[in-house]
């Protein structure tokens, strides 16, 4: 249909300037132009056909619409990475945190801690940036990036790992913070956890050799996927295990003088926090002090409220941590508000602590001696480090077969991976953050103080 202004178009263009058009009258202009109309849609008829008949006799096939705009979502996500990835470390920090600021109440002081920590050895800056890892990840790591997604823990380390008792008082091992759950690629968390174990080794925190590993964790996640999984339940089996997580290191004199020297919690709490907190204690109630409670590195700076009782002659204690979407959300400008840690705990191949609940916006959680992140500090002297890495890539794959629908292709993407793909991707990640944290340790006071 020709647009009813076209004549006052024509007109235009025949009043102009110009060599050619000048004088012109419209209809030759009009005759000019539609000259080549018949031609063009024959040809573009004749493409149509053959792309119908090529469709019907099945030499191509119909493409999913759902397929393709995923695809276009992802290369949108990827230039963006692309994009951010052109700050440094203190850039993105800055950027962050100003993001964080939007979803927590975030508490200042504790913050200055964090990047104060950040600044001391590189393990402490690696587990505080989960939020850098995702701006290096894509650049780093390339075709690694585009394997098979699952429902990922994200911010895997090998200090993201502890214990906790079920409802039968036995006690399990495995992954520890679901802070940063995210739909991503499942070699994000492989390659993660590989960087943190190379990092460990880097300071000395760990004596086996890189290669050594990679290998043990790939190991584990192979044959973990593989077999469907198994939770670790630290009773008849996984002795070396218990005895690795009940060292004397973890000792409860220690914890409870650790935790009863927090500082007061002077603020009034929101009354939801209360309830929450009043809620998990078991019965009878009894009188409990709360304190601020500084922890963690990725979640340095978020509100933790702490409540300490004496309950049948002995301490006990619940806390309720302020949690956010994953840095996900802020690497891809997104507006969700989506939080994955109680799905993925409800997925996975996992014996659930029944003391730990999520609530909107805050997690409420039993600590204990045994109930608690494993750090390598407290690890004892003796220890087979390979078979703990081993245990490690196993309790991974615990983890994304909870999204069974992805496992299949899973399990076809890792048996092509060979030439030791899981090390070169977790020494590049390496190499990266290192870069980051020599600027971070020169830099890290200017930021502070602006």
């Amino acid at each position: 249909m020709i647009p009813p202004d076209s004549p006052v178009r024509l007109n235009r263009v025949a009043v102009k300037r110009k060599p050619d058009t000048e004088s012109r009258p419209t209809d030759e202009i009009a005759k000019d132009a539609i000259a080549g109309y018949p031609e063009g849609i024959a040809e573009l008829r004749s493409v149509l056909d053959q792309r119908y008949y090529d469709f019907k006799s099945g030499k191509v096939d119909a493409l999913n619409g759902e397929a393709f705009f995923e695809h276009l979502r992802q290369r949108g996500t990827e230039f963006q990475l692309r994009y951010t990835h052109r700050m440094n470390i203190l850039e993105a920090t800055t950027q962050f945190e100003k993001w964080l600021e939007g979803e927590v109440p975030l508490v200042r002081q504790d913050l200055t801690l964090k990047h104060a920590a950040m600044a001391e050895a590189v393990f402490p800056f690696f587990r505080a940036t989960f939020y850098r890892w995702l701006q290096l990840w894509p650049e780093m790591c390339g075709e690694v990036t585009r394997a098979p997604k699952v429902l990922g823990v994200g911010d895997l380390h090998i200090e993201n790992f502890g214990t906790w008792r079920d409802e039968e008082g036995r006690l399990i091992w495995g992954v520890n913070d679901l802070d940063e759950a995210w739909p991503a690629a499942y070699t994000l968390d492989l390659v993660r956890l590989a960087a943190s174990a190379y990092l460990a080794i880097e300071d000395a925190h760990l004596s086996l050799t890189r290669r050594e590993a990679s290998e043990a964790i790939e190991e584990g996640y192979r044959d973990g996927l593989a077999a469907g999984g198994e939770a670790f339940i630290l009773a008849e089996e996984h002795q070396w295990l218990r005895l690795l997580a009940l060292s004397k290191l973890r000792d409860p004199v220690a914890f409870w003088k650790k935790l009863q020297a927090c500082a007061p919690y002077t603020a009034k709490p929101p009354q939801e926090v209360r309830n929450l907190l009043e809620a998990a204690m078991p019965a009878p109630k009894s009188a409990y002090t709360l304190k601020k409670r500084i922890a963690g590195l990725g979640s340095l700076g978020h509100p933790r409220i702490l409540a300490i009782s004496s309950w049948q002659g002995a301490l006990i204690a619940r806390e309720a941590k302020a949690i956010r979407p994953s840095a996900w959300v802020w690497i891809k400008g997104s507006k969700t508000a989506d939080i994955y840690g109680l799905k993925l705990v409800q997925r996975s191949v996992r014996v659930r602590d029944p003391f730990v609940t999520f609530h909107g916006r805050w997690l409420v959680r039993r600590l204990a001696p045994d109930c608690s992140r494993i750090e390598l500090a407290s690890l004892p002297a003796e220890r087979d480090e390979a078979r703990l890495l081993y245990a490690m890539g196993w309790e991974t794959a615990n983890m994304h077969l909870g999204t069974p629908r992805a496992v299949k292709d899973v399990r076809r993407d890792i048996a092509k991976r060979k030439n030791r793909w899981l090390h070169k991707s977790a020494k590049a990640m390496c190499k990266a953050t290192l870069k980051d944290w020599e600027t971070w340790r020169h830099g890290w006071k200017r930021l502070t103080k602006s």
